[in-house]
């Protein structure tokens, strides 16, 4: 894209792979980072199980902090203390440093 951000219309000669393409496109339009944090929400449910999952109410971002909304005080305590080691996995189920800190409410 040139600098006011409109397609410049040229094309490529050959075909590009299309996961070159997505990653290009996801770098010209600075959404990287919104599908990764939204990649680690998905996984949410498959890292953490089917119990904290169906107690969880709210997973969302703000900066590179996940808050965590449970519905259940003694799991709080519980994940609290687990905390390092739940940032660690879901850090590398997503392919990188995405998540910094982890607020359990």
């Amino acid at each position: 894209m040139n600098p006011e951000n409109k397609p410049t219309g040229k094309r490529h000669p050959q075909p590009t792979p299309l996961k070159e393409a997505i990653e290009r496109m996801f770098a010209e339009y600075d959404i990287k980072e919104k599908a990764d944090k939204q990649t680690v929400i998905a996984l949410w449910p498959e890292l953490m199980g089917n119990t904290i999952a169906s107690r969880t109410s709210k997973l969302f971002f703000k900066g590179g902090t996940l808050y965590v909304e449970l519905t259940s005080a003694p799991l709080k305590q519980e994940l609290l203390m687990a905390k390092e080691r739940i940032l660690s996995l879901l850090n590398e189920k997503a392919g990188g440093p995405i998540v910094e800190d982890i607020v359990f409410r």
